[in-house]
């Protein structure tokens, strides 16, 4: 967020998965959620830290040293936009962030607008499951920016009647949910087309679920499907596009 309000030049350290953009990668790591490295903040003396709204620990201690802190959590998709324009009031270019926040909502409704008159096939949208295997399937519950994007993109989730980001499926649940199309996300690493052929064939197991039976299991690669900042209009343009091929419109 804080490089598309072009407030890029003053970050001086990203936490160990930070990636995109490419000028982060030789920016100072400092630890994650679960483990920031509270010296090496110090030690920087930065004037600004961003931190995860789950993380007080970290706010106090920060707080104790005389550093500001903005606390935020993602939520659904519309807390994008919000929480673009916050940090952009924070760090001096609210004027950026209106325009950034604007240009997202803008694609957004694009997605919206295309898939308005189409039918609403049921999805599942898996987030996380064991390599090459149907288990520790983690799918998109009825709230969070996946549930939404799901929704703006012209599927009605499966499991949109679980009120949580994140449910933890078995392949019995998802017979009985019986999805149209199934969107399998993969992130972290890169997938290499055989790769992306064995995963895919995974879903074989399942032939009586109709988006199996029919050839609507989309794998889509890429950290942006995950991560709650700019690049997820990118994501939703891809899911929309996977629950809605063009071709077929």
């Amino acid at each position: 967020m804080l490089f598309a309000i072009g407030a890029g030049p003053s970050v001086i350290a990203v936490s160990s998965f930070d990636n995109w953009p490419p000028e982060v990668k030789s920016l100072t790591k400092v630890g994650a959620l679960l483990d920031p490295d509270i010296e090496e903040i110090l030690r920087l003396r930065p004037d600004l830290v961003v931190v995860y709204g789950t993380q007080p620990e970290v706010r106090i201690k920060l707080d104790r040293a005389g550093i500001p802190t903005f606390p935020y959590v993602m939520g659904g998709l519309d807390n994008l936009m919000a929480t673009m324009r916050q940090l952009g009031r924070v760090v001096g270019r609210p004027r950026e962030a209106e325009s950034a926040a604007a240009a997202l909502q803008a694609r957004f409704d694009a997605v919206r607008a295309r898939v308005a008159a189409l039918p609403r096939p049921r999805t599942l949208l898996v987030f996380g499951r064991e390599p090459g295997a149907l288990r520790a399937i983690d799918a998109s519950g009825g709230v969070g920016f996946l549930s939404d994007i799901v929704a703006l993109g012209g599927g009605e989730n499966v499991f949109a009647a679980e009120k949580r980001e994140a449910v933890r499926v078995s392949t019995e649940s998802i017979l009985a949910a019986a999805p149209g199309v199934i969107i399998d996300l993969h992130y972290g690493r890169t997938l290499g087309p055989e790769e992306m052929q064995r995963e895919r064939a995974v879903w074989n197991a399942l032939s009586a679920v109709p988006a199996v039976r029919n050839g609507r299991v989309a794998l889509l690669v890429g950290d942006e499907f995950v991560v709650p900042g700019p690049r997820l209009a990118d994501a939703a343009e891809a899911i929309a596009e996977a629950i809605h091929p063009a071709r077929q419109h």
